[in-house]
């Protein structure tokens, strides 16, 4: 799967990184804390109002700042971006199961592992909510 790669790569994610369309996810590899509670990263912002899956390799962020207030923005920021259908991953070999996938599966009868990763729109083409 093609992906555009914004920030620093990430090992082992399984995407071969682009610079320019076409692709079918955007990779952060690498925010600062300013990117991370502000997220006005075009490309992912567009991609995600596309269907397109955004990933944000977890390692890649900044350290959890020793200001309580401040710590508390980012996990609030960090809920928010997952609530959007951002997908965090400190790139743990899991199966990815994209919208795509999902309806391959779905089709078939199939039923992903246990361990296997989701998009939103992947687990709600997989309840049945979702367009197939």
């Amino acid at each position: 799967m093609r992906a555009l790669l914004i920030g620093q790569a990430p090992p082992l994610l399984g995407y071969e990184y682009v610079e320019k369309p076409p692709y079918e996810a955007v990779v952060l590899g690498s925010l600062t804390l300013s990117e991370l509670l502000c997220f006005s990263v075009e490309e992912a912002l567009q991609a995600l109002a596309e269907g397109k899956t955004v990933v944000v390799y977890t390692p890649g962020l900044p350290p959890v700042p020793k200001n309580r207030a401040l710590a508390a923005s980012v996990a609030s920021k960090k809920r928010e971006l997952k609530n959007w259908g951002v997908v965090f991953t400190d790139g743990m070999q899991k199966k990815w199961i994209t919208a795509k996938e999902a309806q391959r599966m779905y089709a078939a009868g199939e039923r992903p592992a246990p361990d296997a990763v989701l998009t939103p729109l992947a687990r709600e083409i997989l309840e049945g909510r979702g367009s197939r």
